[in-house]
C-alpha cells in the first residue's frame, strides 16, 4: 500500500468512528446547541483530532527516523545503517537509502585513496629534489665559506663562520623537512624502527613521547605501514601544536592477526572542537586499509588516538 492510500485509510477509519458515533451515540445537538451539546462536541473532535495524530505518529516513524540518520550521517564514520522497518514504500525508501550509503562510501574510499596516492608521491618528489638539489647545493655553499674561511682575514673569518653555521643549520632544517615528507627509514628499516625515529625527533622538540612498540608485530603490506606511519606522524604533531602535551605516549601493539597503534597525550584535550583537517585526514586513511579510528578525550584529561587495523 502506497503512502497516499495509508494515510487515506487512517483518516477514513477515525473519521467513520466518529460518524459513527454521532450516529448511534444518544447525543442530539438542539438548534440553538447547548452548552453541554457544545463540550461533547469540542471533547469528540478532540478526541477524533488526538486519535488520527497518533496513528499518523506510528505510521510515519521510520521516515522520522530516517530524517535523524540523514542529518547526522559521516561518510568518514562508516558502517551506519538503518533497519528497513514499516511497509510498503516507507520500507523501499530506506533499503534506497542504505544502498545509496554503500555506494557512497565506496566511492568516497576510492577517490580518497587515488588523492592520497598522489598525494605521496607529490611528496615524495619534494622530499627527493629537496634533498637531491637544494641539500646539495648547500653542501657546496659549506665547503666555499669553509675553504673561504681558512683564507680571509681575521676579522671577516668570524663573519664567515657565522654564516657558515646559519648555512648548516638552514641544511639540517631542510633534511629534517625531507624525512617528514617522506620516511626513508619507513622503506629502509621498517615501521618500528621509523616510530621509534619518529618520537625522537618530537622529543628533542621539547616534549617527551614514551614509546613502546611490540616486538612480534606481524607483517603488513607497505600501505598499511605508510597509514600507520601517518596517523602517529599527526598525532604527534597535534600533541605538540595544540595541546601543550608534555608527554605523550605511543604504543604499537599486536591484536590477533592485526595491530593497534595508540597516541595518548597529557594535554589539553579536545575540548568540544570540531575535527580539523589533521583528523579528518587521518580518517580518511584509515578507511583506505578498513581501520577503525578513534579520537576522544582521556578520563584524566588529554586526548588519545587509536587506530586499529585488522588482519
Amino acid at each position: 500500500m502506497s503512502l497516499f492510500w495509508r494515510i487515506f485509510s487512517l483518516n477514513a477509519a477515525v473519521l467513520t468512528v466518529a460518524a459513527l458515533v454521532l450516529l448511534f451515540a444518544p447525543v442530539t445537538v438542539s438548534t440553538t446547541a447547548r452548552m453541554a451539546e457544545a463540550l461533547i462536541i469540542l471533547a469528540g473532535t478532540a478526541v477524533t483530532l488526538v486519535a488520527n495524530a497518533a496513528m499518523l505518529r506510528v505510521g510515519l516513524a521510520p521516515l522520522a527516523r530516517l530524517t535523524r540518520v540523514m542529518t547526522t550521517i559521516d561518510l568518514l564514520k562508516p558502517g551506519t545503517r538503518l533497519a528497513a522497518r514499516g511497509h510498503g514504500e516507507i520500507a523501499a525508501l530506506i533499503t534506497a537509502f542504505n544502498s545509496m550509503l554503500e555506494r557512497l562510501e565506496a566511492e568516497r574510499a576510492s577517490s580518497a585513496g587515488r588523492a592520497l596516492s598522489a598525494q605521496e608521491a607529490e611528496r615524495h618528489r619534494i622530499a627527493q629534489e629537496l634533498h637531491d638539489e637544494i641539500g646539495q647545493t648547500l653542501t657546496a655553499v659549506l665547503l666555499d665559506l669553509k675553504r673561504v674561511a681558512k683564507s680571509a682575514p681575521e676579522a671577516v673569518r668570524d663573519q664567515l663562520l657565522q654564516v657558515q653555521e646559519s648555512t648548516r643549520r638552514s641544511l639540517d632544517e631542510i633534511r629534517r623537512i625531507a624525512r617528514r615528507l617522506r620516511p626513508g627509514v619507513l622503506d629502509e628499516l621498517g615501521l618500528a624502527s621509523a616510530l621509534r625515529a619518529l618520537a625522537g625527533e618530537f622529543t628533542t622538540a621539547g616534549m617527551s613521547v614514551r614509546r613502546q612498540v611490540g616486538s612480534d608485530l606481524p607483517v603488513l603490506r607497505k600501505d598499511v605501514e605508510l597509514v600507520v606511519y601517518r596517523v602517529a606522524q599527526e598525532s604527534l604533531t597535534n600533541a605538540a601544536r595544540h595541546s601543550a602535551a608534555k608527554h605523550v605516549d605511543l604504543v604499537l601493539a599486536r591484536i590477533d592477526a592485526g595491530v593497534r597503534l595508540c597516541v595518548r597525550d597529557d594535554g589539553r584535550g579536545l575540548r568540544g572542537a570540531p575535527e580539523g583537517a589533521g583528523i579528518r585526514g587521518m580518517r580518511e586513511r584509515a578507511l583506505l586499509i578498513g581501520a577503525g579510528l578513534t579520537v576522544e578525550s582521556g578520563a584524566t584529561g588529554g586526548t588519545a588516538v587509536q587506530l586499529e587495523v585488522p588482519a
